[in-house]
């Protein structure tokens, strides 16, 4: 039913400009860069731009169009409406701000009434735009030179506000990650959260669902789409607006209702939604769960190159209600002989700061042949003189054999980046710090086992 925000055949750009600073040109711009649809540039007042025939009014268009971003003043907005309604334009993606957040609700009535008339879907008002990787469909208002684009992956993420949209995507796009898709959906006038959650929940190429909310339209409605969606793929939310202070500010920011923090925590846990502290915590989560198979039992073994690492490790295990592997006697017999003596061959695993890439080798593929461990956290200290890149292709080839999860911490400045970076492209989910890990190995345990 949503496709069009995301898959759209071909779009028409109102209010596209001939300045590089209007968010017209920008969105024209980006498309014209990645959209392998048609796109039809238009404006009453130019001829011309970025060497695109541009039209005077979508009803100038002979061609069908199947949606239609709109960014002209709200002023403007019925009579654009209209003339996409007349064409025969299913999807209008609305940029244009100055609706409900600002209290122009009679302007939002009269919009909505417009839509009912010509059965048109309308995201927004007040939107980001929304992106699609695979088919290069990009209607967002930020240039790409201030903001990178995510690589193609599978995760997806829905947000209410548009600057947390645009902060997110540029940090998890220098940061590897992949996405499928993007949207923020504003004021949400027509379509909801739950509507997208839905549609998401439906996407093949959506493995993982990630949302900023400040407020649900409909509760009732969220919650059922929630408990479907959440059986199939994981949710991951972050809630706005969980103090005075916050909920107050969420009213003027989209004109909507945060609502008790007491009350949609216990909606996310009926409906099954894993609920995220801060948005650095849901892509924490996130990434475990797309890089990760499915662990078997909550038995944690740490293998450190750092005595106070493994500690916090331990410390942070225990906290967060998982278990400490205990080593079976026959690997720590077989390690024994193997290992010199003053290795700590226990639970955490002290390699020591001599640790070689063949000791971390070899303790590895003993804790995987070990029936007693459910999941390896490696805490990987570059920093030691006698660990090399070839650790990197070791862990590699050991998360590759598929048996167990394998998650990395690894804590340091430039010298580690290359590392962490070649591991995650490689499926290993990697960490700065052993509580951020273990926060992570707790959702994907809970996930698949509770």
């Amino acid at each position: 039913m949503l496709n069009g925000f995301f898959q759209p055949k071909s779009v028409a750009v109102i209010g596209a400009s001939r300045n590089p600073n209007k968010v017209g040109h920008v969105i024209l711009k980006n498309l014209l860069e990645s959209f392998k649809g048609l796109v039809y540039p238009v404006n009453p007042n130019a001829d011309e731009i970025l060497g695109r025939k541009v039209y005077p009014s979508v009803l100038e268009i002979k061609e069908k169009v199947d949606t239609a971003i709109i960014a002209v003043p709200a002023k403007v907005v019925l009579k654009v409406v209209e003339e996409c309604g007349k064409k025969g334009i299913r999807y209008l993606l609305m940029i244009t701000s100055g609706f409900g957040e600002i209290g122009n609700y009679d302007l939002s009535k009269k919009l909505l009434r417009l839509l009912k008339k010509y059965n048109l879907l309308c995201l927004g008002p007040n939107i980001l735009g929304t992106l699609d990787t695979r088919s290069g469909f990009d209607s967002l208002f930020l240039p790409r030179d201030r903001m990178e684009r995510p690589k193609t992956g599978n995760i997806s993420f829905i947000t209410q506000s548009g600057a947390v949209g645009s902060a997110i995507l540029d940090l998890t796009a220098s940061e590897g990650y992949g996405f499928a898709k993007f949207v923020s959906y504003g004021n949400a006038l027509q379509i909801d959260e739950s509507d997208l959650l839905e549609y998401l929940g439906k996407d093949k190429e959506t493995k993982i669902i990630c949302m900023y909310i400040e407020g649900v339209k409909d509760g009732k409605k969220f919650l059922k789409i929630a408990k479907k969606v959440a059986k199939k793929k994981p949710i991951i939310v972050v809630k706005g607006g969980v103090t005075k202070a916050g909920s107050k500010a969420t009213l003027s920011h989209t004109g909507s209702l945060a609502g008790s923090a007491e009350v949609y925590k216990g909606v996310f846990r009926q409906a099954g939604i894993i609920q995220a502290d801060s948005l650095e915590e849901m892509f924490e989560i996130a990434k475990i769960l797309d890089k990760s198979i499915k662990p078997k039992g909550d038995g944690i073994q740490v293998i450190t190159n750092g005595g106070g690492h493994g500690i916090l490790c331990a410390d942070a295990i225990v906290k967060s209600g998982l278990k400490m592997a205990k080593l079976s006697k026959k690997t720590v017999k077989y390690l024994k002989k193997i290992f010199p003596s003053n290795v700590i061959i226990r639970n955490p695993m002290d390699l020591l700061g001599d640790a070689t890439d063949e000791r971390y080798k070899l303790a590895i593929e003993a804790c995987l042949k070990d029936k007693n461990i459910d999941i390896l956290l490696v805490v990987l200290l570059y920093q030691t003189p006698l660990v090399s890149e070839n650790i990197v292709d070791i862990l590699i080839e050991a998360n590759k054999k598929k048996i167990k999860p394998i998650i990395v911490v690894s804590t340091g400045g430039d010298l580690t980046k290359p590392i962490r970076k070649k591991l995650e492209e490689n499926d290993i989910p990697c960490y700065l710090f052993p509580k951020n890990a273990v926060r992570a190995i707790r959702e994907l345990v809970r996930y698949y086992l509770f």
